[in-house]
Protein backbone atom coordinates (compact mmCIF):
# COMPACT_ATOMS: atom_id res chain seq x y z
CA UNK A 1 0.00 0.00 0.00
CA UNK A 2 1.01 3.33 -0.57
CA UNK A 3 0.57 6.81 1.50
CA UNK A 4 -1.86 8.23 0.32
CA UNK A 5 0.15 11.86 0.74
CA UNK A 6 3.46 11.08 -0.68
CA UNK A 7 3.14 8.19 -1.80
CA UNK A 8 5.93 6.07 -0.15
CA UNK A 9 5.23 2.21 0.64
CA UNK A 10 3.24 1.67 3.85
CA UNK A 11 3.64 -1.57 5.47
CA UNK A 12 0.23 -2.38 6.36
CA UNK A 13 1.41 -3.04 10.23
CA UNK A 14 -0.99 -3.30 13.61
CA UNK A 15 1.57 -0.76 15.35
CA UNK A 16 1.55 1.59 12.71
CA UNK A 17 -1.16 4.29 14.36
CA UNK A 18 -0.97 6.68 11.21
CA UNK A 19 -2.66 4.22 8.92
CA UNK A 20 -2.81 4.60 5.59
CA UNK A 21 -0.78 7.19 6.10
CA UNK A 22 3.24 6.45 6.65
CA UNK A 23 3.99 9.17 9.42
CA UNK A 24 2.00 11.88 11.30
CA UNK A 25 3.52 14.73 8.85
CA UNK A 26 1.52 13.06 6.36
CA UNK A 27 -1.61 12.69 8.42
CA UNK A 28 -1.91 16.17 9.44
CA UNK A 29 -0.55 17.22 6.18
CA UNK A 30 -3.86 15.70 5.08
CA UNK A 31 -5.96 16.89 7.73
CA UNK A 32 -4.89 20.25 7.13
CA UNK A 33 -6.36 20.30 3.16
CA UNK A 34 -9.41 19.03 4.93
CA UNK A 35 -9.53 22.44 6.97
CA UNK A 36 -8.48 24.30 4.43
CA UNK A 37 -10.82 23.16 2.17
CA UNK A 38 -8.73 21.79 -0.83
CA UNK A 39 -10.59 18.23 -0.53
CA UNK A 40 -14.38 18.51 -1.14
CA UNK A 41 -16.75 15.58 -1.25
CA UNK A 42 -19.30 16.92 -3.73
CA UNK A 43 -23.34 16.60 -2.82
CA UNK A 44 -25.22 14.14 -4.69
CA UNK A 45 -27.23 15.71 -7.99
CA UNK A 46 -30.96 16.36 -6.47
CA UNK A 47 -33.90 16.06 -8.25
CA UNK A 48 -35.89 18.31 -9.23
CA UNK A 49 -38.64 19.12 -6.53
CA UNK A 50 -41.76 19.82 -7.71
CA UNK A 51 -42.95 23.26 -6.83
CA UNK A 52 -45.37 23.59 -3.95
CA UNK A 53 -47.39 26.43 -5.43
CA UNK A 54 -48.02 24.47 -8.83
CA UNK A 55 -50.46 22.12 -9.15
CA UNK A 56 -54.96 22.08 -7.97
CA UNK A 57 -55.53 25.81 -7.54
CA UNK A 58 -59.11 25.93 -5.73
Amino acid sequence: MKCPQCKKPVQEEDNNPFLPFCSKRCKMVDLGKWLDGKYVIPDPPHAASPDPTDGDKD
